[in-house]
């Protein structure tokens, strides 16, 4: 038996909110949790101190970072149920963007319990891997800032490309200035 369903008709949480899809609305938790962690996590890199003080928060951030994208790949499949497959490789991009998230989590977890548990006259072997911890979390933090923008941005082309005018011309320059 075929099944099909109308715009109004809701295929779970993630589908529909109010009679429109939940992508558009769900993202945006994901768009500014992400790029927050992750600045969170610079900075707990760099700085020892705000890791052992913040970096509880930070890692509630990311986790929260993690389940915003996870909810918007979600929410992005049941739209591309409703409309179809995005362009510009959209639907890939935001297939790994809850992996890219977790890993945001999991070493803002780790460099925080490192620099919870470390005392700053530890032996210079437990503070190295401080450092090697530290130089990974920048890179896991670069990572999602720029994969967040990658799907981010391919999204917004799927969505807008082609569909704006060109901006018309500015205020002043017209034929009847004068």
């Amino acid at each position: 038996m075929l099944v099909t369903r109308t715009l109004t008709e809701s295929g779970g949480p993630l589908d529909l909110v109010n009679g429109i899809p939940a992508h558009p609305l769900v993202i945006h938790a994901a768009v500014v949790l992400i790029p927050l962690a992750a600045l969170g996590l610079l900075l707990m890199a760099v700085w020892p101190r705000f890791s052992r003080g913040l970096g509880w928060l930070v890692t509630l951030g990311a986790a929260a970072a993690t389940v915003a994208s996870w909810a918007a790949k979600e929410s992005g499949e049941a739209l591309r149920e409703r409309v179809g497959e995005p362009r510009f490789d959209h639907a890939d991009f935001g297939t790994l963007m809850p992996v890219v998230a977790a890993g945001l989590l999991l070493v803002s977890a780790l460099l925080w319990w490192i620099d919870r548990s470390t005392p700053p006259e530890a032996p210079s072997r437990r503070r190295g891997l401080r450092w090697v911890v530290a130089a990974l979390a920048i890179a896991v933090a670069v990572g999602n800032l720029v994969w967040v923008y990658r799907v981010g941005d391919s999204g917004a082309k799927s969505v807008w490309s082609g569909r704006v005018a060109p901006a018309p011309a500015s205020v002043g320059q017209g034929a009847n200035d004068g």
